[in-house]
């Protein structure tokens, strides 16, 4: 069986609330009506009671016991006052005329009544009925009887059938308003709804949530007051956002995204210690724009990989390094024996192998780790041929530490000391002319940790260079990043931001101030060390 149509469903609805009104009204007026009847009778009863027990016939014939002229009374006075029955009681309870001849000399029940007590009453006995009782009271003040009046109330629909015209009336016009008013509502809602029907809308949604749902990159609706409107289960996770998501919750530059202040395709971001693409795409309708939906990508792992291709590069950059002053030096012996300059040539060898010699047992004395020790000798050549001297800072010494104990340890320093030498490198090469350009290295375990207590490798680069501008200390860990990553894929930013990214995922920290230069410190704790 079809569904019904919209238009139809509201049809019902409104027929049906235009029934449960009109019966509210008719039951609100019949229920005034009976307590305007009432009211009325109970009045006109008690005055019908009491002009019958001013009587002074009645005063009289119960006085005296004489009870002939009572009934003649009682008739008369329900003919003039409409009154349904008037019932006269001697003070014996005892009833000598009324409508019904089989109750005359019969026993009548007062009830609540206070006629007896010489006060007169106006009741409902069954809650359908008017009755009102007044004392007889001879000239003495004794009370020698009770007049009773009685009117039934009509039954309670009978107003509504005396005036079937406006009854019928009163129908058909809340039934033309309400047919009216539904196929008005039912189109307005059609046109609001793109036409589509409740059930349809229904099947939407429902399509909706298994699709996102089961699509893998992160989907998150916005707004056009940049509030988030739609979450799905991948982008949730991937910002790392509960149950109330909140812009507002998120960094400067992740909002920036979202929010479409920083536009651009393939923005790059860092959340955590992931690394997310995201891409801003307004949603317009009726061609104004009433939000956006941004897509999120995980990139965390081609980030690694790339990190990875970029230390192949370095260590191609360095051997291509080392290959040309080799290949310098080789021309330069082979010049002078030539020239037949054997003792300068016996000079120059000696020099070429002490100065070599000397960093390598400074660095390999100095430095446990073998392949910390091992980068740095590399990076040697690459800044000799850029014109910079790379030393050791005064007191450096890192101990070599278990592998079994932490086996990350190694790569993770190699990753983030490579990155901010090749940084530091970088700053002095570009710098301004003038002064010797230098890059110090300082590696040590320190005993505090970064939170104040394990241990944690502390590594400390300073350059000659013209530092870091001010206010933008952490900005180098983020902006840098993302643009630098967006445009040219391996940049100096992406050295920055994953050489951060290690040091958070160990629990530690990175950081930068000027003192002369640049002066970038990152602290890596141990495995195992409580942070």
């Amino acid at each position: 069986m079809a569904r019904p149509t919209l238009a139809r469903q509201f049809l019902g609805w409104q027929l049906g609330i235009v029934a449960l009104l009109l019966a509210a009204v008719a039951a609100l007026a019949v229920a005034q009506s009976d307590a305007a009847f009432r009211e009325t009778q109970g009045r006109r009863m008690l005055s019908v009671a009491e002009d019958v027990a001013a009587t002074a016939t009645v005063r009289q014939s119960l006085a005296t016991g004489q009870h002939g002229a009572l009934p003649g009374i009682a008739t008369t006075a329900r003919n003039l006052s409409g009154a349904d029955e008037i019932v006269i009681v001697d003070s014996g309870l005892t009833v000598r005329t009324a409508t019904d001849p089989a109750e005359v000399d019969t026993a009548f029940d007062l009830g609540e009544s206070t006629a007896l007590r010489g006060r007169a009453w106006v009741g409902h006995p069954d809650g359908r009925t008017v009755v009102a009782q007044v004392p007889v009271i001879a000239d003495g003040g004794a009370v020698v009887g009770v007049v009773a009046a009685r009117v039934a109330a009509p039954p309670l629909l009978t107003g509504l059938a005396a005036a079937p015209g406006q009854t019928a009336a009163l129908l058909g016009v809340a039934l033309v308003v309400g047919v009216a008013g539904s196929l008005l509502l039912a189109r307005r809602v059609r046109r609001q709804t793109l036409g589509l029907e409740p059930a349809e809308i229904v099947e939407l949604v429902q399509r909706r949530e298994a699709m996102l749902l089961g699509v893998k990159e992160g989907v998150v609706g916005m707004d056009d007051a940049h509030r988030i409107t739609l979450l799905n289960d991948a982008a949730r996770e991937m910002l790392d956002l509960g149950d109330d998501a909140d812009v507002a919750a998120l960094d400067e530059r992740l909002r920036d995204v979202l929010t479409g202040a920083t536009g651009g395709e393939d923005q790059v971001v860092l959340r955590g210690d992931r690394v997310l693409v995201l891409n801003r795409m307004p949603v317009l309708a009726h061609g104004e724009r009433v939000g956006a939906v941004v897509t999120l990508r995980d990139r965390t792992e081609l980030a690694t990989l790339q990190d990875r291709l970029d230390a192949s590069r370095h260590v191609t950059d360095t051997l291509r390094a080392q290959t040309h002053e080799f290949a310098n030096r080789m021309h330069t012996i082979a010049g002078l024996t030539e020239l037949g300059e054997h003792d300068e040539v016996r000079r120059f060898v000696a020099g070429v192998v002490r100065e070599s010699g000397q960093w390598r047992r400074e660095v390999t004395a100095q430095v446990g780790d073998a392949a910390a020790a091992a980068l740095l000798v590399a990076k040697a050549s690459l800044a000799t041929e850029r014109g910079v001297v790379l030393r050791l800072a005064s007191g450096s010494r890192l101990d070599p530490v278990d592998p079994v104990r932490d086996p990350a340890l190694s790569a993770d320093l190699v990753t983030v000391l490579g990155n901010l030498v090749d940084n530091a490198l970088d700053a002095v090469s570009n710098g301004p002319a003038g002064g010797p350009a230098w890059v110090e290295v300082g590696l040590a375990l320190s005993a505090d940790g970064a939170a104040g207590r394990g241990d944690a490798v502390r590594v400390t680069v300073r350059d000659s260079g013209p530092g870091v501008a001010t206010g933008l200390a952490e900005e180098v860990f983020r902006h840098g990043f993302t643009t630098k990553a967006a445009e040219q894929p391996g940049g100096r930013g992406l050295g920055l931001a994953l050489a951060r990214q290690v040091c958070l995922r160990r629990g530690g920290r990175i950081d930068v101030h000027n003192d002369g230069g640049a002066v970038f410190t990152a602290s890596l704790p141990l495995a195992g060390v409580p942070v």
